[in-house]
């Protein structure tokens, strides 16, 4: 009977999510990471911790059930936050519908374990004063400046995420049409709607750029570094790190909460929920729900507010 090396179908696994299926690097990591461990705490499960246990090959075949509960009882005795620990099994009942697909395994054992029932958390997200204070402190007479200004903009402007912000290429900016086109995750394509102010910096900033800079790039990156470079993720991180101190915003401001704030601002604003998943690129309607808990809890407020018997 052939052996099916774990760690050799999580390659098989990792480079299927890679190559067909079209995942970040970053994701296709969070993947591997968990499967390592998982296999990690299997081969205490099935061979114990003697110094053999560390030559023996764990094959998946050896998996069932009875191994899967006695991982999620280490994760609780970790006490891992339930996110984590949905996260954790999630990874390997993928990795296990996998296996099934190829026909190296009959049955995928994640399915005999539940789910942890996540916690509801409200999204970070900024008011609009405070999102307006956070781009009007940006100053727009450098070039740098400009740039800053465009992209934060833009951010607020389409909801897209800071890995979508950077893939930006000037060509799938439509002046005219007012949208630009975002690769979004497993490479599905979307065009979102952009806002006149962010499509105003964006030619500001452009028309700063020297006639060199732009000649130097081939592909045009919308936003680049001091090099001519793309601007990277983390760079847009750390800029918007900056102007947060700088303005003394009090609630926690990265480039997803930007995400979140623009989204609970068109829901607060009456905008439908299937427009609103179909911008943000949401796969599903309950992902884009969890911005109604914010919108709910601003309608109590001026509920209590106006209603004379409250």
């Amino acid at each position: 009977m052939k052996l099916y090396d774990f760690n050799k179908q999580v390659c098989e696994f990792i480079e299927y999510l890679s190559e067909i299926k079209g995942y970040s690097p970053h994701t296709c990591s969070a993947y591997k990471n968990d499967l390592c461990e998982f296999e990690t705490v299997i081969r205490k499960i099935l061979y114990g911790t003697g110094k053999d246990s560390k030559q023996k090959i764990v094959s998946v075949l050896e998996i069932d059930s009875f191994v899967v509960k006695n991982y999620l009882g280490y994760l609780y005795k970790k006490k891992d936050k339930k996110s984590t620990v949905a996260r954790k099994i999630s990874s390997l009942r993928s990795f296990f519908n996998f296996l099934e697909q190829q026909e190296i395994v009959s049955e995928n054992p994640g399915k005999a374990v539940i789910t942890p029932r996540l916690d509801q958390t409200i999204p970070d997200y900024l008011t609009v004063d405070d999102m307006f204070v956070l781009l009007d402190s940006i100053k727009t007479d450098t070039l740098f400046g400009a740039r800053d200004r465009a992209m934060f903009e833009t951010l607020y402007s389409t909801g897209v995420r800071v890995s979508e912000l950077a893939g930006l290429s000037l060509p799938d900016v439509d002046f005219h049409q007012e949208y630009i086109k975002v690769m979004g995750k497993g490479s599905r394509e979307r065009m979102v709607p952009v806002g006149k102010c962010a499509l105003a910096f964006i030619r500001l900033y452009r028309e700063m750029l020297d006639a060199d800079q732009l000649n130097e790039q081939p592909d045009l990156p919308l936003f680049l570094n001091r090099f001519n470079r793309r601007l990277s993720v983390r760079s847009i991180r750390r800029l918007l790190d900056k102007y947060a101190v700088l303005c003394g915003i009090n609630v926690p401001v990265y480039p997803h909460a930007l995400r979140h704030s623009f989204a609970t601002h068109m829901l607060d604003a009456g905008s439908d929920l299937r427009v609103v998943q179909e911008i943000l690129g949401h796969k599903t309607l309950s992902t884009t729900q969890k911005y109604t808990h914010v919108s709910i809890v601003k309608l109590m407020q001026i509920y209590d507010k106006a209603h004379p018997g409250s």
